[in-house]
């Protein structure tokens, strides 16, 4: 019944949303870049490159020229195991946190403008909405 309706608006948020991210983000961080530095950042256990392949979906191919475009930028930097020179370890530099600090302020300000729009209310409703879609 509301498929077409849900299709447009849910395009035209995704179209504002990554518009919107990918304008505050650059020329530094893209929301790919960003979503690694979280993961990274976020789990108390160091990361090799093929531990973000499933997580992020997507290719080893993908994931290596990803993580060589943070490394150029100086956000990661790839250190090899002591014990193991084989393994590789992907570690977030200052740079690299100092940007995910910016992204996530930017990402919270963006959402925190856009929900502002509705009731709380109308917020808890949203989300419990979502959640039976997504689910």
């Amino acid at each position: 019944m509301y498929s077409a309706e849900f299709a447009k608006l849910w395009a035209k948020l995704s179209k504002e949303w990554k518009s919107h991210m990918e304008e505050e983000l650059a020329p530094s961080l893209t929301e790919g870049q960003l979503h690694v530095l979280e993961l990274l950042l976020g789990s108390e256990e160091r990361k090799k490159p093929s531990d973000l392949i499933e997580v992020l979906e997507t290719t080893p191919a993908a994931v290596t020229t990803l993580l060589d475009r943070m490394e150029k930028n100086e956000l990661i930097e790839r250190v090899r195991d002591e014990r193991d020179r084989r393994i590789v370890w992907v570690h977030v530099t200052e740079k690299g946190r100092a940007e995910c600090e910016r992204g996530v302020a930017i990402r919270e300000q963006y959402l925190n403008a856009t929900l502002g729009r509705i009731s709380a209310h109308n917020q808890k409703l949203l989300m419990y909405l979502l959640e039976k879609i997504a689910n």
